[in-house]
């Protein structure tokens, strides 16, 4: 799994990424090519009735439960794709196991071929204690899933390796007692492969010939598999029963002393002292060996918040068993979206916190007819229609179209975090949500119901339909009643938090970093709205007209019109009358009239790349155009109608497609 809740490292289960580069080469990976080909005949034989994004989960749960433990359930519902998302950022290092980007006095990381977890040379350890890893980074190495199983860059500290084991759990939104169940559930089985050094094995899978038709890492050593297998290079068997479900991990972690030793590859690893060898040599029934663990195995032990969790799991299995079965379920289906979506007799009935549950709205839907009453109810509170336009933005695209989070429905706009965020401007937030909820309580108070999440998007129909009046065009804006409110108490506020733009370019929120510019993470946003390029556009050119900016600045809103719903964005931005120059501030330009050297408008880096980018300057061109007007008009009331439905789940049934990309 390599999901993190920052997104920018999502690319967890949903699609089967794992058949593709870079992750089908991680070095973490090794052998997987080989266990996906003894998925093959099952996948060929079942062939569309299940997709590669399943088959691989569901093999985990089956090969789980053959091993005497009990899944909390398994959901169906993966797409598969057919191409790597190449919209990810997995960290700026150009080596394998490199992290000298992500940490200020990182590892430069090995290049060439047969590069595995364990083949690192121990580095100075001035800041392993100290040091912080890349926002929004979860692997402490590029191409690691977790953290380095030898401790951080290779040097054998267990309280150190800890603290990696934090953040990195942490950005996958799990807590400790779930990163202590995970990590010692999973080493309850098998072991690791670390038969000889690194140098006897070959080329990942996509840098291997063609001959090899996707597989690599080939191994010279010996026979190159059962006993003389290297995967991480680390060769480490936890417990006495590895194909059986047990409570020996925790026994061994705590019953014995260990010491540091090495591997039969050079890794560093640690074996029991004054033990008796109990540990079955997989490869050979005669033999015995010493109990072993990975340096981030005794972080449990030896970090005092993971020795208590430990202590009350070695004490209490069944806590244990039910922790791990959670937390399973949790990292492999996390990336799913609501209950909503899934799919299968053995869907779990329990409702998670991680899920972002929502009341089903019990109350009778509202009809057509008070539909427009409600509209013309929030229009005749005085809140200007920008207003009400921009909180329904701010509602709806929270949705990430990678793991199916955020979204209107829940109208967890009006709760922590999201009713804090700066990019929602609190205070204009609190006029309008004020409003709505005195609209709402005068309508329920009739004996119908509407949601507050329902009559946010509502509203933002009513705030477009009038933008559209004043520029001269009579549209409908579609609204489909069914949304719930979520309360506080169902809302992971640690977890949605991360929802939270770092830049959000619909809104010219946000600054350039070191990382990227802002229009890269507009481009990003927009990739996690499934638009394309041309939606993409239409929307920047509406919001921006609509005054819509999160802190009510002119910045982008070329109109002296603005509130009216008129392609003059587009016609201003590529007019040859105005010339753009930068200013001191790297995000900020303006535009001056050619003729007179008046200045015209203030401009983002957002804003200017529509005029900018040949792609995006071509679908701008159409909308610039003399007769755009009302296609225009159009075309952004579908866009907005799709932004706003995003996470409808319930008026569509899953396709099997994969969003747009950008």
């Amino acid at each position: 799994m390599d999901w993190s809740v920052k997104r920018d490292t999502n690319d967890c289960s949903s699609q089967g990424q794992q058949r593709f580069a870079p992750l089908n080469s991680w070095p973490d990976n090794v052998s997987l090519d080989k266990a996906r080909r003894l998925l093959w005949p099952i996948k060929q034989k079942y062939g569309n009735k299940i997709s590669w994004a399943d088959l691989m989960i569901l093999a985990g749960n089956v090969a789980l439960e053959s091993m005497g433990f009990q899944t909390a359930g398994f959901s169906g519902g993966r797409p598969d794709t057919w191409e790597a998302d190449e919209s990810v950022y997995w960290g700026g290092e150009t080596t394998w196991l490199g992290n000298d980007v992500r940490y200020s006095h990182g590892h430069e990381g090995k290049s060439g071929q047969g590069v595995l977890d364990g083949s690192q040379d121990t580095k100075s350890k001035s800041d392993i204690h100290t040091r912080d890893l890349e926002s929004p980074l979860g692997a402490a190495h590029m191409g690691l899933i977790y953290v380095n199983p030898e401790g951080p860059d290779g040097n054998p500290d267990p309280v150190a390796a800890a603290r990696d084991i934090r953040v990195t759990f942490g950005r996958m939104a799990m807590n400790d007692e779930e990163t202590v169940a995970l990590i010692a559930g999973g080493h309850t089985f098998g072991k690791t492969h670390g038969a000889a050094p690194d140098s006897n094995v070959g080329a990942e899978p996509e840098a291997a010939g063609l001959e090899a038709q996707g597989f690599g890492w080939a191994n010279k050593h010996g026979s190159g598999k059962g006993a003389d297998t290297i995967t991480s290079g680390l060769e480490v068997t936890w417990t006495a029963t590895p194909t059986k479900w047990s409570n020996k991990y925790f026994e061994y972690l705590f019953k014995f002393d260990w010491e540091l030793t090495k591997s039969p590859a050079g890794a560093n690893q640690w074996v029991a002292k004054n033990a008796e060898p109990i540990i079955p040599h997989a490869f050979d029934s005669s033999k015995k060996q010493l109990p072993t663990m990975l340096t981030t195995d005794l972080s449990l032990r030896f970090d005092p918040e993971y020795e208590k969790i430990s202590r009350r799991f070695l004490e209490n299995p069944d806590q244990f068993a039910d922790a791990f079965a959670k937390a399973w379920f949790k990292l492999t289906h996390r990336d799913m979206g609501p209950r909503s979506r899934y799919v299968g007799p053995e869907v779990p009935s329990e409702d998670f916190i991680w899920q972002d549950p929502i009341p089903t709205p019990s109350s009778p839907l509202v009809s057509e007819q008070d539909v427009a009453a409600l509209k013309k109810e929030v229009l005749a509170t005085g809140i200007d229609a920008s207003k009400l336009i921009s909180t329904a933005w701010a509602s709806a695209s929270t949705f990430r179209g990678s793991d199916k989070r955020g979204g209107a429905n829940g109208a967890r706009i009006r709760l922590a975090p999201q009713k804090d965020w700066e990019v929602n401007n609190p205070k204009q937030l609190a006029e309008v949500l004020k409003a709505l909820e005195g609209v709402q309580q005068k309508f329920n108070g009739s004996g119908k119901k509407v949601s507050l999440a329902d009559l946010i998007v509502l509203a933002g129909a009513a705030g477009v339909e009038q933008a559209a009046k004043n520029a001269g065009y009579d549209i409908n804006v579609p609204f489909t009643p069914g949304r719930g409110d979520a309360t506080q108490e169902q809302t992971d506020v640690e977890s949605v938090d991360h929802l939270q733009p770092h830049a959000d370019g619909f809104r010219n929120y946000g600054k350039s970093g070191n990382r990227a510019k802002t229009e890269h993470y507009l481009v990003d946003k927009a990739h996690l709205l499934t638009l394309t390029a041309p939606e993409l556009t239409v929307l920047i050119g509406g919001l921006r007209v609509l005054n819509t900016n999160f802190d009510g600045s002119s910045t982008g809103v070329f109109t002296n019109r603005p509130g009216a719903l008129t392609n003059d964005f587009f016609v201003n931005l590529l007019d040859m009358g105005n010339e753009w120059k930068a200013t001191n501030n790297q995000d900020v330009y303006e535009g001056f009239d050619r003729k007179s050297g008046s200045k015209k408008y203030t401009a983002s880096r957002v804003d200017l790349v529509f005029g900018s980018h040949a792609e995006l300057r071509a679908v701008a061109e159409i909308y610039a155009q003399a007769d755009a007007g009302q296609k225009f008009v159009k075309d952004f009331v579908t866009v907005w109608d799709k932004v706003m439905n995003l996470d409808r789940f319930d008026l569509k049934k899953q396709s099997g497609s994969v969003p747009s990309r950008l």
